[in-house]
């Protein structure tokens, strides 16, 4: 089973907008990693566009495409947070959320007006983001003793790994990243060192 090594998102903020009969959607994409982070955009986003009829967003998180959500926001039934999800699955995009904020006109647009609105605004916020890989890696903690310095060192050389928050006081330690699938070659090497100690961290994405 190949493991997949990266995952396509936006390297930053990025805005769209449409209009539509003097209805105006404003799209703000968001490059994202948790449900907590996701909460406190729409918090900043409802205070700051309080004026504004819908708050309509999608997300997509982790690289399985089972942690998602589309919301309407008062819209009918699937017009505008499933259009908008729509896109982030057509752009194989994840860890990405994308609200688009409606200020209301005056002319009802019908349930194809919604989803074409709904579904450009979110195409123009993507398209103005610059969509990157980011590489999917789990962090070690390394703790070793001096005599250990060497092998440890030539086991991140040979698998090209950089050494990261180095501390050589009273004992040796220091943070490596690991692309996932090079994880269990990287275990079964470490682990026939005497006396060196992986310790599992927080897994991360980075730009790859």
């Amino acid at each position: 089973m190949n493991i997949p090594d990266s995952y396509r998102t936006i390297e930053k903020p990025s805005k769209g907008i449409y209009k539509e009969k003097s209805s105006r959607f404003f799209a703000f994409a968001y490059p994202v990693e948790t449900e907590g982070e996701i909460k406190d955009i729409l918090i900043k986003l409802r205070k700051k566009y309080h004026d504004a009829r819908h708050h309509c967003y999608a997300y997509n998180l982790g690289t399985n495409n089972d942690r998602y959500r589309a919301n309407d926001d008062g819209e009918p039934s699937g017009t505008a947070g499933r259009p908008i999800l729509g896109q982030i699955h057509s752009a194989e995009l994840t860890n990405i959320l994308i609200v688009v904020i409606r200020y209301f006109g005056g002319t009802l647009l019908g349930t194809s007006g919604l989803i074409r609105a709904y579904r450009t605004a979110a195409s123009e916020a993507i398209i103005a983001g610059n969509i990157i890989d980011r590489t999917i890696k789990k962090w070690y903690k390394i703790y070793f003793e001096y005599p250990q310095m060497n092998d440890v060192m030539k086991l991140l050389k040979e698998r090209n790994l950089k050494p990261e928050n180095q501390n050589f006081e009273e004992h040796c330690e220091m943070d490596v990243a690991v692309p996932l699938s090079e994880v269990s070659g990287f275990l079964n090497r470490i682990q026939v060192l005497n006396h060196v100690i992986p310790e599992e961290m927080e897994s991360s994405g980075e730009p790859g």
